[in-house]
């Protein structure tokens, strides 16, 4: 499984990176063949005012691709909440491979 985390317009400081990195690590427990991951970190701006922090994250399972968004005040809540909503698809994907 490949791992991509970016970065738009700032640079994230070495918590957040370690909380992204050990919480999409824990994602091949729930399916063995994912092949890639991309998170993405933004930040949501509304005439130079940073507003929200956004997170989506792309992950590539063969035939299927998946993907989620969230916005919210904090970086880490915004990962949290769409590792998520990215979990319960994954789960959906998998239940649907197994039938």
């Amino acid at each position: 499984m490949t791992v991509n985390v970016h970065t738009v317009h700032f640079d994230a400081d070495a918590k957040l990176m370690d909380h992204v990195e050990k919480k999409v690590a824990k994602l091949s427990q729930h399916h063995d063949r994912i092949m890639r991951v991309d998170v993405f970190l933004k930040l949501d701006n509304v005439v130079h005012q940073i507003k929200d922090k956004i997170a989506e994250i792309r992950v590539t399972i063969p035939r299927h691709e998946l993907f989620v968004k969230q916005s919210t005040k904090s970086f880490e809540e915004s990962f949290d909440l769409a590792l998520d909503s990215i979990l319960v698809q994954i789960k959906k994907v998998k239940e649907k491979q197994l039938v």
